[in-house]
């Protein structure tokens, strides 16, 4: 091709080239007419149609719509807090069985801290870590004492309380004292005034029907309402190892976290502690638990003047439920409670009373069912001597029987208790990296341990300066730097003025097998240094 063609067939398609930018061009700018001809004419047309015949809206002037609920709400969440807790958690041994998901009973015994076995001993402590918890509580005194449930701080490292007023400020808590039995707790916050506080009610009045209105921090979320109705009375969850537990069962929404939390009658007295659920799922299925206020009230007084709770006990035990059909051929015509098992070396042993006697009066009271018995004896002092009247092969036999204290007798269902007097049970955590407990007389039986003296190592930290040294869960300390310990106040007062730098020398008891091939009680001499970081605070 020549050089002219080439030129002539060049210019030809840049004609062509321009001719085809410039149709496009058009057609898009005849597009963008029509579309804003089209738009405007949708945009009038809607604009025609609602200044035809649509009206505006207006919101009202804002009049409250109070009802018995939203004023008893008002009325009762400022002394309605949330409790949130670092936890020194137990980890459970790999050889333990899991608990099934779908076992509501498996799911009540975690969410209420059922104990899973009988009493055997204090054995090694499991390893613990730290991992945040949350619950519900109300104030009960405006100097502010508090309720909640027990398994809400039980093991807490830290308890904070945060308050209903719009504040994001948490104070720290003091425990003053739990009753593992009725799963309830006190603890304190200082805030320099006075507190509202939830007004008491006396759950006896309550019937099956009556309203119940729960207020607590379900899953975190704080001041939380809701209402029901009193489903049932008297319902007694987790068998027999908790006959001081009558719950009262409702259907207002109880979920983890209101633990604690109060139920209220239409008046906004409090009627009963949330305490908790059955559930396949973990969360409300309509069946949610309070026990009693008369019964928290009972608790709460014997715990801020005493720091415990002492029950009475007769030292037997006995199976529930007991027909008459079982008992009459004993002799008991008219009702009274058959002894299952009378406890070695305890007060009613002591007394003369026998397997299968029928215990039919007590302190001149008639005895016909077992919640009888319990709830006599429970509330007389303990020391206190009664008749009681037993009949044995038919015939009537007066027996008097001193009193004992439950905790004493039964440990195991009064074990999770943290705080208690010199005298009794108490528990501490020193700047020394481990924590003691004082040992009960039925302790020291269950360990072998005759000694007098010395408290019971129940828990060594991780890297703490008692772990350089080489003490032990289940050692003995009876002496630090020479000064006999003989309950855990010693040892608080052991390391007072204590320093880094500063030598420690701890004399302990260690159960350990002898050359005999016994296992016996040998002292153990450990010191060291006391580190500048020695605290575990």
């Amino acid at each position: 091709m020549e050089r002219k063609d080439i030129k002539l067939l060049l210019s030809s398609l840049g004609q062509r080239k321009l001719l085809s930018t410039t149709l496009v061009l058009f057609t898009l700018a005849i597009g963008i007419v029509i579309g804003t001809v089209i738009s405007g004419g949708v945009d009038a047309a809607r604009k025609s149609k609602a200044a035809s015949d649509a009206k505006l809206l207006e919101i009202p002037e804002a009049i409250p719509l109070e009802n018995d609920f939203s004023k008893i709400a008002k009325q009762v969440r400022p002394s309605v807090v949330n409790i949130q807790v670092e936890l020194r958690e137990r980890q459970r041994s790999e050889s333990r069985a899991r608990p099934d998901e779908n076992n509501p009973e498996d799911f009540f015994r975690r969410f209420f801290g059922m104990p899973d076995g009988p009493f055997g001993g204090r054995q090694m402590p499991p390893e613990r870590r730290r991992r945040p918890g949350e619950g519900s509580g109300v104030i009960v005194d405006e100097n502010g004492y508090i309720i909640t449930n027990n398994h809400v701080v039980e093991d807490a490292h830290r308890i904070r309380v945060r308050l209903f007023n719009g504040k994001q400020k948490r104070y720290d808590a003091k425990l003053i004292g739990t009753d593992a039995e009725t799963d309830l707790a006190v603890i304190k916050i200082d805030v320099g005034d006075k507190l509202p506080v939830a007004k008491i009610g006396n759950s006896d009045a309550i019937d099956v029907g009556d309203w119940a209105i729960a207020v607590g921090s379900p899953f975190g979320f704080r001041e939380t309402v809701t209402v029901g109705i009193i489903s049932a009375k008297s319902r007694e969850v987790g068998g027999a190892s908790r006959p001081f537990q009558k719950f009262l069962q409702t259907d207002a929404a109880i979920n983890p976290g209101n633990s604690g939390g109060p139920l209220l009658n239409i008046r906004g007295e409090i009627i009963g502690i949330n305490t908790a659920i059955v559930s396949r799922t973990g969360g409300y299925e309509g069946l949610g638990f309070s026990l009693p206020s008369n019964i928290a009230v009972e608790v709460y007084n014997q715990i801020v003047q005493h720091g415990k709770v002492a029950r009475g006990s007769i030292g037997i035990s006995f199976q529930s439920n007991q027909p008459l059909e079982l008992l009459r051929p004993y002799g008991a015509k008219d009702g009274g409670v058959l002894v299952g098992e009378v406890i070695a070396d305890g007060p009613s042993e002591d007394a003369g009373m026998q397997q299968e006697d029928v215990i039919v009066e007590i302190d001149g009271k008639p005895v016909t069912n077992g919640d009888q018995l319990i709830d006599v004896v429970a509330a007389t002092p303990v020391g206190s001597t009664v008749p009681i009247v037993v009949v044995r092969d038919g015939e009537r036999k007066t027996l008097d029987v001193k009193i004992a204290d439950r905790s004493e007798l039964f440990p195991q269902n009064a074990r999770l208790t943290p705080r208690e007097s010199d005298e009794e049970k108490e528990e501490t955590e020193v700047i020394f990296g481990f924590s003691v407990s004082n040992l009960s007389a039925a302790e020291r039986q269950q360990l072998g341990y005759e000694e007098s003296d010395g408290v019971l190592v129940t828990e060594v930290e991780q890297g703490s300066f008692a772990e350089e040294i080489g003490l032990s869960p289940n050692d003995v300390v009876v002496a630090i730097n020479r000064r006999p310990i003989k309950r855990v106040a010693d040892i608080e007062g052991a390391q007072e003025g204590l320093k880094a730098g500063d030598d420690v020398a701890v004399k302990v008891m260690r159960r350990i097998v002898g050359s005999n091939g016994q296992m016996g009680w040998t002292p153990q001499y450990l010191a060291g240094v006391l580190p500048a970081e020695s605290g575990t605070f």
